[in-house]
C-alpha cells in the first residue's frame, strides 16, 4: 500500500498538476486558476510565441542589431527543454553562448566582453554582422560500468569563428541549452529560508555535500537577492529573468533592461530607441510562464519504478535532487499558495567536478558549480522536444549518460550508480522517466 507522501507524490506540482502525456503536456495552464488571471495567462501565451522583426515594421519591429532567435518560443520550444545542434551545418537555436573575461561587473556579476557583452549573439539583421559563428566539437570517449557494460561520453569543445572584431584571449565561454519554463511559478514561490534551510557551504555536517545559494543583483530591488533561475541560478526572478531574455536572446528592450544589448559595440545604432515590449505585455508573458502547469507522475506505482527510487535515495541523488517542497502562504497569488511539490531539486549551486565544469565565474558560482536542475518532466523530454540532450549544454545523449557525467559533490552517487548491477541502473533510469 502507498504511504500519503507516495500518493501525494503523483502531483508533482500540487494542485497545478496536469496528468498530459501529449505534445502539449508542458505548455499547459494552471487547472486551478480565476478567470482573470487565465485571461492574463492566454496574453502572455500569444506574446510568448510573437515573432520580432527588425523595425521598421507595423507589428512587433525592434528586433536585434544582433540576436540569437526571434520569439520567445523558437528556443523554448513547447515550453520545454533545448539541445545542442545535430550537425556542423546546423546553427544554434534553443542554445546560446554565455561569454565574460575575469573580473566581475559593478554588481558583482559576469565581467562583459568589450564590444560583445555578456552573451554572444550569432545572428544579425540585415546589414549588421552576427558577433561570432559558434563550432561544437565532441570527443567521444569510452568507459565501463564495474559490472563490464560499456557507455560513452562526449566532451564538447566550442570554437567562436568569424568574430566581426577580434575576440580578447582571455574570454570564457559557457554554453547553454534553453532550460524548461513550466513550474517556474512554483518554484518563485518557496520561501528563501526553506531553500537556504538546505544550504551547508561548508559542508558542516561531513556529508560530502555543500550546496550553497547564489546571491544575484536584482534590478528592481536594486540590491543583491536570491538567485532561483537559470543553469548557475543567476536570475532572481521570472520577470527579471523574462526581460533579460528579450534583452539578450533578440534585442528587445524593455523598462527593465531600456538598453540595446548591442550598446557599446561598433554595430550600435546610437538612437535613444522607446522600450520595444510594453510593461504590462512583459509582465503578461512572465505570468504565462508563472502558471504553467508541472506534468504529475506516470507509473509511480510499478515496481521497477520504485526500486529506483530506493536506488536513487539509496546513492544519494536525493541530496541534491531533493524530492519535495513547500510554496510559501501568498494570499496575492492564491494559485501558487501552500502548495506540496515534487521538484527533486534544492535549488542551489553545487561543485559538478571538472567534466562538466565550464570555468566561468557567475555571482557567487564558480567555475565548478551549477544549480541543481528540477528534474520533474524530464522523463517527457523526447516525447514533447523529440530529444534526449541533457545537461546545461545537452552534451548528454540519455540519462544515463547525465548521471555518468556527474563529478565533484556527486562523484559518490556517480560511483554508486556504476557499481550498481544492470538491472539496478535500468530501474534508476525508469525512476526518473517516470517523474
Amino acid at each position: 500500500m502507498l504511504t500519503d507522501e507516495e500518493l501525494n507524490e503523483w502531483l508533482s506540482g500540487g494542485t497545478q498538476t496536469i496528468f498530459d502525456e501529449t505534445a502539449g503536456a508542458f505548455s499547459a495552464i494552471f487547472p486551478s486558476i480565476s478567470e482573470s488571471n487565465e485571461e492574463v495567462h492566454e496574453i502572455g501565451d500569444a506574446a510568448f510565441e510573437e515573432t520580432f522583426v527588425s523595425a521598421p515594421a507595423p507589428v512587433n519591429p525592434g528586433l536585434g542589431p544582433v540576436f540569437n532567435n526571434v520569439s520567445c518560443a523558437s528556443c523554448h520550444i513547447a515550453d520545454g527543454r533545448g539541445r545542442p545542434p545535430l550537425s556542423p551545418s546546423e546553427l544554434l537555436s534553443s542554445m546560446l553562448i554565455r561569454v565574460s573575461i575575469p573580473g566581475t561587473d559593478a554588481h558583482g556579476g559576469p565581467n562583459p566582453v568589450p564590444g560583445f557583452g555578456g552573451q554572444l549573439q550569432q545572428r544579425a539583421i540585415v546589414g549588421m554582422q552576427p558577433e561570432a559563428d559558434v563550432s561544437i566539437n565532441y570527443i567521444d570517449q569510452s568507459y565501463q560500468f564495474v559490472d563490464g557494460e560499456s557507455y560513452s561520453l562526449r566532451a564538447p569543445e566550442y570554437h567562436l569563428l568569424n568574430s566581426y572584431i577580434p575576440l580578447p584571449g582571455n574570454v570564457m565561454l559557457s554554453a547553454r541549452v534553453a532550460p524548461p519554463v513550466f513550474g517556474l511559478g512554483l518554484l518563485e514561490a518557496v520561501d528563501e529560508s526553506d531553500i537556504l534551510k538546505n544550504a551547508d557551504p561548508e559542508d558542516v555536517n561531513h556529508d560530502g555535500i555543500s550546496g550553497k545559494a547564489n546571491y544575484v543583483w536584482n534590478v528592481l530591488a536594486q540590491k543583491s537577492t536570491l538567485g532561483r533561475f537559470g543553469w548557475k541560478a543567476g536570475n532572481p526572478t521570472v520577470l527579471q529573468q523574462t526581460a533579460g531574455a528579450y534583452n539578450e536572446d533578440m534585442g528587445i528592450t524593455s523598462y527593465i533592461f531600456p538598453v540595446e544589448s548591442s550598446h557599446g559595440q561598433l554595430q550600435y545604432d546610437n538612437r535613444n530607441d522607446e522600450v520595444e515590449v510594453p510593461d504590462t505585455l512583459l509582465r503578461a508573458v512572465a505570468f504565462y510562464i508563472q502558471t504553467l502547469a508541472v506534468p504529475g507522475r506516470r507509473d509511480a506505482d510499478v515496481a521497477e519504478v520504485q526500486l529506483g527510487k530506493k536506488l536513487f535515495k539509496q546513492a544519494q541523488c536525493a541530496s541534491c535532487h531533493i524530492p519535495k517542497m513547500q510554496t510559501a502562504v501568498n494570499v496575492a497569488f492564491p494559485e501558487v499558495s501552500n502548495q506540496t511539490i515534487f521538484p527533486y531539486s534544492d535549488m542551489l549551486l553545487h561543485d559538478m567536478g571538472d567534466g562538466l565544469a565550464d570555468n566561468r565565474p557567475d555571482f557567487l558560482a564558480d567555475g565548478k558549480e551549477w544549480r541543481t536542475p528540477p528534474l520533474w518532466g524530464i522523463g517527457l523530454t523526447n516525447k514533447i522536444n523529440g530529444h534526449n540532450n541533457y545537461l546545461h549544454d545537452g552534451r548528454a545523449r540519455s540519462l544515463m549518460e547525465a548521471v555518468m557525467w556527474h563529478g565533484g559533490e556527486a562523484e559518490n552517487s556517480q560511483n554508486t550508480f556504476s557499481n550498481f548491477t544492470k538491472a539496478e541502473r535500468n530501474a534508476v533510469i525508469k525512476f526518473l522517466e517516470s517523474l
